[in-house]
């Protein structure tokens, strides 16, 4: 680190806040390099940190961690806090097994007071600690840090509503990376913005507003005069000032001083405020300023040119991008409906042969779901393309908005299973268990390449409510040779005694791990409706069944296999613990969980000695 020596002095936040003020655009700077070395090396979410160096510079410049609260929504934008908290130092673990976390982890540091992963927490997060602080007779400043794309989300506009309402002194620091400042609106806003803040002010409002309440009619006419006033030289500030909040901004959120001073100010107020910085995501990294989407979440890249290490294979995702395509082609009722994650879920295509047939909804997987409701209510096919861990959010509106009307939609449920360096918060591993409670759905899960665009198509075919899953990465590259029909497993080994009963990618696995044993092997490519045929044999044919998936074991497929099986066929089950799975590669995850081929081998080995005694 000898290129970074500020950072390299950095052990804690009292040391940061050593550094002198004319030194903090240098720290800036050398930040932005350090992020750039480090994330090129390990991946992680860096155009988001670049773009928030400054501003976090400044909230722990003014606040007192852990006293006061500082939570970052979503999370993968705290690095910078992580660094300036005495962190820096193991960033060469970032992401990895037992490593530096990638989001803010409570375990981690007291620094980090909240754990977030998903969007648009940190203001109900914030407004319940502010509650609990002031309950107990402290009183800490809360800030919550939340960026214009998590805003979409309803849980913020909720949280903003209940905070207002409160009148508690929570801060929140809007981080709009999407925006540019017109200057003759920020001076205006900057010298308003001083005023309003200030003490005398706000007693002499309270004053006003109590006299006048005396005479309505003069009143009602001040205040909407007042009102218009406002709303004409602050644009920007009336949605939330209707909501109770003190509006300060824009500010430039890559300029320290104007940052620290205006959150000096937010820290002395009584009342809720939120001060609205614009930053440029990807700031200082010409590749990132330029693609900041490609810089959102990236694996290790080549820093000099901004490529990524990349083994050139197709993914899930990409397979399925090409697949809607060709359902839509065939049928102009099919449309996509995305939350935020078009590229991620493989819809970019989609959306630029389609785009009146495609709609992003932003960070809104409730409205997603529902909305798609309403197109097929109206005789429409849409397909919601939704990670595991994101389309959790939309349980209630899966069962009363589809699944109790009996609505055609299908979900594209990607990144199912085990996800990897992002962790515990992005795990898709309780998809199958919570799906299983869904009144009708029907539940894909393909083994293999073929089997994820068949099955596609066959449940756009049906025009019943679907969801098919699949993980991150690739398919099993095998064909098939006798015809996929619905509802109907694969057996791949002849059963016996011991019979292995896989679903999705985990056939794959398990194939490799039957090699050479005397044992049965079906691959069970539906979850919902199960093969009851194929139960049926296993109930007279085999003494233990070994399920295995890549989902959580209780309430998951093994559970759903141990019902129907009970009282003939034991069944030994294989998948992912009640523990949440913490950071690591896919392939350490496996094994943790003894969900390898190793493990599932000896356990194949165990139940064959059983059967033997």
């Amino acid at each position: 680190m000898d290129q970074y020596k500020m950072i390299e002095k950095i052990h804690s936040l009292t040391d940061f806040k050593q550094i002198a003020d004319s030194d903090l655009d240098g720290l800036a700077a050398e930040i932005r390099g350090f992020l750039v070395d480090k994330v090129a090396q390990c991946g992680g979410h860096l155009a988001s940190n670049l773009g928030i160096v400054e501003l976090t510079i400044a909230l722990d410049r003014v606040f007192d961690s852990p006293q006061d609260k500082i939570l970052f929504d979503v999370g993968h934008q705290s690095y910078v806090h992580k660094i300036l908290t005495g962190r820096g130092g193991e960033f060469d673990s970032l992401r990895k097994q037992n490593g530096l976390f990638g989001f803010p982890k409570r375990e981690e540091s007291v620094h980090d007071v909240f754990n977030t992963g998903h969007s648009s927490t940190s203001i109900s997060g914030g407004l319940g600690m502010l509650r609990a602080l002031r309950l107990q007779g402290t009183d800490s400043s809360v800030v919550a840090v939340i960026g214009d794309g998590a805003l979409t989300g309803g849980m913020c506009f909720e949280a903003l509503n209940d905070a207002g309402e409160s009148e508690l002194p929570l801060i929140v620091v809007l981080n709009d990376n999407d925006m540019s400042i017109a200057r003759n609106v920020g001076a205006i806003t900057k010298q308003l913005s001083k005023m309003r803040v200030s003490r005398g002010y706000i007693a002499l409002k309270r004053r006003t507003a109590a006299l006048l309440l005396k005479y309505p009619r003069v009143y009602k006419r001040i205040f909407g005069l007042k009102s218009r006033i406002k709303y004409f030289i602050l644009p920007h500030n009336a949605f939330f000032e209707e909501m109770g909040f003190t509006y300060l901004g824009p500010i430039d959120g890559h300029n320290i001083r104007d940052l620290t001073e205006v959150l000096r100010r937010a820290k002395t107020m009584v009342y809720p405020v939120i001060i609205h910085t614009v930053t440029k995501k990807g700031k200082g990294y010409r590749f990132a300023e330029e693609n900041p989407c490609k810089f959102h979440g990236i694996g290790a890249f080549d820093p000099s040119t901004g490529i990524a290490h990349s083994n050139g294979k197709l993914s899930n995702s990409i397979l399925f991008g090409r697949a809607i395509c060709d359902i839509a082609a065939k049928d102009n009722k099919v449309v996509a409906v995305a939350a935020a994650m078009a590229d991620g879920t493989g819809l970019e295509e989609f959306a630029a042969k389609y785009p009146q047939r495609f709609f992003d909804v932003g960070i809104a997987e409730q409205h997603a779901v529902t909305m798609a409701a309403g197109m097929a209510a109206c005789g429409m096919k849409p397909v919601v393309a939704i990670y595991s861990t994101f389309l959790q959010r939309a349980y209630d509106q899966m069962i009363h908005d589809v699944a109790l009307q009996n609505l055609n939609v299908i979900f594209a449920i990607d990144r199912a299973g085990l996800v990897g360096e992002d962790g515990e918060t992005h795990q898709g591993v309780y998809d199958i268990a919570y799906l299983q409670t869904v009144p009708g759905i029907d539940i894909y899960s393909p083994a293999t390449q073929e089997e994820l665009t068949y099955m596609l198509a066959m449940a756009a075919e049906r025009g019943c409510l679907a969801a098919v899953r699949y993980n991150r990465g690739l398919l099993w590259d095998r064909k098939t040779e006798a015809p996929i029909e619905y509802g109907k497993w694969e057996i791949m080994k002849e059963i016996r005694p011991v019979t292995v009963v896989a679903t999705g990618h985990m056939v794959e696995i398990a194939h490799q791990a039957c090699v050479g044993l005397d044992v049965g092997l079906i691959n069970a490519r539906f979850v919902r409706p199960a093969d009851l045929e194929m139960t049926q044999r296993l109930k007279t044919e085999c003494r233990i069944a070994i399920s295995v998936e890549d989902g959580v074991c209780d309430g998951g497929f093994g559970s759903m296999l141990a019902n129907l099986l009970s009282g003939y066929t034991a069944v030994r089950r294989m998948g992912v613990g009640s523990a949440p799975v913490p950071q690591a590669t896919v392939e350490q995850q496996m094994e943790c969980n003894h969900m390898d081929a190793a493990s599932l081998k000896e356990k194949i080995l165990a139940a064959l000695e059983r059967i033997q005694e």
